[in-house]
C-alpha cells in the first residue's frame, strides 16, 4: 500500500466546496458519479493529500476539512505532486491515470483570499478513470506505474 483514501468528496455545482460522502462510484471515462466536474475530459477526478491541507493549517486555518479545496479524493501517504503524468493508481477495483499536476485557478478561492495562497494549484493532481467501481474512505491506494 502506498497511500490511503481519507475522504471522498462531491459537489453538484462547480465553484463550490465539496462535501464528504460515505462512498462514491467512479465511472470509467467520466469521474465521480453525481459530481459537477465529472465528464469526458482529462480532469475527471481531482486528488489532494491531507498533508497538503495540514500545511495550510499552519497559516491558522484550523477549520480546513476534506473537500474544502474542491478535491474529489483526499489522500494520505502519497506525495501526489511528485507522481508522473501517466502514473496509474489503483483504489479497490478502480484504476485512475494521472493526467495533470496542479492547475491555475479561475480566481482566488476563499482560502487564498484569507491567507494569500492555496495548495491546490501546486499540490493537487487530476486523473481520468480507466476502470470504475466503488470508492470509500479507508481504501488503500497502490501505485501501478506508468
Amino acid at each position: 500500500m502506498d497511500g490511503t483514501v481519507i475522504s471522498v468528496n462531491l459537489s453538484e455545482k462547480k465553484g463550490t466546496v465539496k462535501r464528504p460522502i460515505s462512498r462514491g462510484l467512479l465511472v470509467a471515462g467520466s469521474g465521480l458519479e453525481g459530481d459537477a466536474h465529472a465528464g469526458p475530459w482529462h480532469r475527471q477526478v481531482s486528488l489532494l493529500a491531507q498533508e497538503s491541507i495540514d500545511k495550510m493549517r499552519e497559516y491558522g486555518l484550523d477549520e480546513l476539512e476534506p473537500g474544502i479545496f474542491a478535491e474529489n479524493i483526499t489522500t494520505q501517504g502519497l506525495v501526489l505532486n511528485t507522481l508522473p503524468v501517466g502514473e496509474r493508481l489503483q483504489i479497490g477495483e478502480c484504476v485512475l491515470r494521472v493526467t495533470q499536476i496542479g492547475k491555475e485557478c479561475a480566481g482566488p478561492c476563499e482560502v487564498a483570499r484569507r491567507v494569500g495562497k492555496c495548495v491546490m494549484p501546486t499540490e493537487g493532481i487530476f486523473a481520468e478513470v480507466l476502470t470504475g467501481g466503488e470508492i470509500a474512505p479507508g481504501m488503500p491506494i497502490q501505485r501501478m506505474g506508468v
